[in-house]
């Protein structure tokens, strides 16, 4: 992993514990991502210590999760044309809001590992993360009106269980920083749109 490269740096001997604020003084060099270009710190921003470097566990969980993100997008991508649910249709606004930037950080991500990102939606985990089969999205592409709605919420709400049973095991276990952070964001607001359509669904009844 890449080191900071400090001008000038202080003659005192012990390091500080908590990354201090860049001076005014000498510049502070901050490399870049591969293939990026280094770039200085501006005054007042915080450099400390390099990121972890990525294990098996953040690898695991961008190539599992590009693809079941692809899936929930191709599944929001029939609401339009068969629903005239406003909580539906908006549910799956913000689905598609967030997970698109989210497919395209972790593409990138694994790019720069030299690693290249899976393709279309075929799932690389293992059964027990959501994934709706072929017949459920047949039937979900052949549904209007209610019955699609309730279909959309019951798969979308095991979709979204699935990515939050994945973020958790990144938290658990992955070290790179970007991931951490993406898979908290993943628990975090797929936690809270499982109690909306859960909620959606229970008015449907």
């Amino acid at each position: 992993m890449a080191t900071f490269l400090i001008a000038g740096c202080s003659p005192q001997s012990s390091p500080s514990p908590e990354p201090s604020p860049v001076g005014t003084e000498a510049p502070v060099i901050v490399p870049g991502s591969p293939g990026a270009p280094a770039r200085t710190a501006t005054p007042g921003e915080r450099v400390g210590r390099s990121p972890s470097p990525a294990v098996a566990a953040d690898v695991r969980f961008a190539e599992g999760m590009i693809p079941h993100h692809r899936q929930a997008l191709e599944m929001t991508s029939l609401v339009e044309a068969r629903t005239t649910t406003e909580t539906v249709r908006s549910l799956a606004r913000r689905i598609t809001a967030a997970q698109t930037p989210e497919i395209n950080a972790m593409t990138r991500w694994l790019t720069e590992l030299g690693r290249t990102p899976p393709a279309g939606h075929a799932h690389t985990h293992a059964d027990g993360y959501g994934m709706a089969t072929e017949e459920e999205l047949n039937a979900l592409r052949a549904a209007r009106g209610t019955a699609f709605d309730r279909l959309f919420l019951q798969l979308m709400t095991r979709h979204h269980e699935g990515a939050v049973k994945m973020a958790g095991e990144q938290l658990a276990s992955g070290r790179d920083q970007r991931m951490r952070l993406l898979a908290r964001d993943v628990y975090t607001g797929q936690g809270i749109e499982i109690g909306r359509m859960r909620e959606a669904l229970e008015s449907l009844s």
